[in-house]
């Protein structure tokens, strides 16, 4: 009677640790939905993933390259350049940063605001 009563608390606790965590997948929803998980397909996962974060990295550098050289026009002048164009010149730009592939700026000439947005 105390084995199968053993075996009894052993298998019930194996059903509770087994059960799924509804916090556990909420959680997992919240990372970037980079790995299928499969061994197999690790490496383009990877290389996938690190694609993505250096175009992301490059989007970042150049409009905070740019957002530093509206402000200084703007120290400068005491005006927002009129389009990007007039920040290539002496003391800014002698040519703009290209935007990352399939990637253009938009620029906002009344607050100065410029962001890399899809062509």
């Amino acid at each position: 009677m105390s084995k199968s009563f053993m075996l009894l608390i052993v298998v019930a606790g194996l059903c509770v640790a087994c059960k799924k965590n509804p916090d556990a997948t909420s959680a997992s929803s919240t990372n970037p939905p980079a790995a299928s998980g499969n061994p197999v397909t690790a490496p383009v996962d990877y290389l996938g993933a690190t694609a993505k974060m250096k175009k992301n990295a490059e989007k970042t550098l150049d409009t905070v390259s740019l957002k530093k050289t509206i402000d200084l026009f703007y120290v400068q002048e005491g005006r927002y350049p009129k389009d990007l164009n007039e920040l290539v010149g002496p003391g800014y730009f002698t040519r703009l940063p290209p935007p990352p592939a399939g990637m253009k700026y938009e620029y906002n000439a009344a607050t100065g605001e410029v962001k890399v947005v899809p062509q």
